[in-house]
């Protein structure tokens, strides 16, 4: 399986004047910036991990990946006229991200075999080093987080609220909660508001922390950080409706993943509630919702209003 790249669509509403080869080719870049990220965070944060738990982490990190909430980060931050090289910082939530998906996969979790095109971390190591390096990687982003504000010349306060709100998104409150949220559901018809709730943590959090913390590495007024941290928020919520409706109706190697897991695991989802139209519909309105919010602010970039379009019409 061959990594979507992040080419956006033509904007349906309220168009923005964009050059759409210009913005394939630096979402592409960024791409790139990111990988060379993550692969130094493995050289400088792994070297005192036990040699198994710093192979998988490298083995989850470095696979294919469209490294969205890291490219969401960067051009939050360019909307409020931040730092440009803030890939660091970016690279950190995708640490954060990666964590979700071993986790995610394990047997007492989802149970899945497949990830990001090639077998799960714990197919390949073992669920006890999976776990471990799951674990290993929160506290570690953290510390690359910390870092990487520090080396954009945030203060140690500035520095540490960054931390603060990637790990306020990742625990009991946002991704954790979800996840926790979501292994109850299993088996339980949930209305769409409970769903909705449920989403907002497990998949929504991080992505509205990233543009969050692009608007931090900013130094944003708190208008600017609430208006961003909505957009995320709403694209948050029209991802996970995205991946429910693709889970039936693409392939595994489409996806990347095992397709059909949601009936498997006896899932509420967004097709089985609204029907597959109905979902595509909500989770276009939540894009319109995300874009009107941050035109009223003056934030709404063609990038920014790319990647919310791209969210709801990938194909994985």
């Amino acid at each position: 399986m061959t990594t979507e790249p992040l080419v956006a669509p033509e904007p349906r509403a309220a168009p923005v004047s964009s050059n759409p080869q210009e913005t394939a080719r630096r979402f592409a870049a960024d791409r790139v910036a990111v990988q060379r990220a993550l692969d130094a965070f493995c050289a400088r944060w792994c070297n005192d991990l036990a040699p198994l738990t710093a192979e998988a982490i490298r083995y989850a990190l470095l696979g294919e990946g469209k490294r969205l909430r890291a490219i969401l980060l960067l051009e939050a931050s360019r909307a409020c006229g931040g730092p440009t090289d803030a890939v660091e910082l970016a690279a950190a939530v995708e640490v954060v991200h990666a964590y979700s998906l071993v986790h995610d996969d394990l047997p007492c979790m989802d149970d899945d075999d497949v990830r990001r095109g090639r077998p799960t971390v714990h197919r390949v190591y073992g669920v006890d080093v999976a776990t471990a390096a799951g674990l290993a990687m929160v506290p570690l982003a953290a510390r690359s987080a910390y870092h990487a504000a520090r080396e954009l010349g945030l203060d140690p306060d500035e520095a540490g609220a960054i931390v603060r709100t990637l790990m306020r998104a990742s625990g009991g409150g946002g991704m954790i909660g979800g996840q926790l949220l979501d292994l109850e559901a299993e088996g339980v018809h949930l209305s769409l508001e409970a769903m909705e709730r449920v989403h907002r943590l497990k998949t929504g959090a991080l992505i509205a922390a990233s543009v969050e913390l692009g608007a931090q590495a900013a130094r944003a007024s708190h208008e600017r950080r609430a208006a961003l941290a909505h957009y995320g928020a709403a694209i948050g919520l029209a991802f996970q409706i995205a991946d429910d409706v693709l889970d039936v109706t693409a392939t595994t190697d489409e996806l990347g993943k095992t397709a059909g897991r949601d009936l498997a695991l006896a899932k509420s989802t967004y097709p089985a509630l609204l029907g597959i139209e109905g979902a595509i519909e909500r989770a276009a309105a939540l894009v319109d919702e995300a874009c009107a919010v941050l035109a009223a602010e003056g934030l709404l970039t063609p990038t920014l209003e790319q990647l919310a379009r791209y969210i709801v019409e990938r194909r994985s």
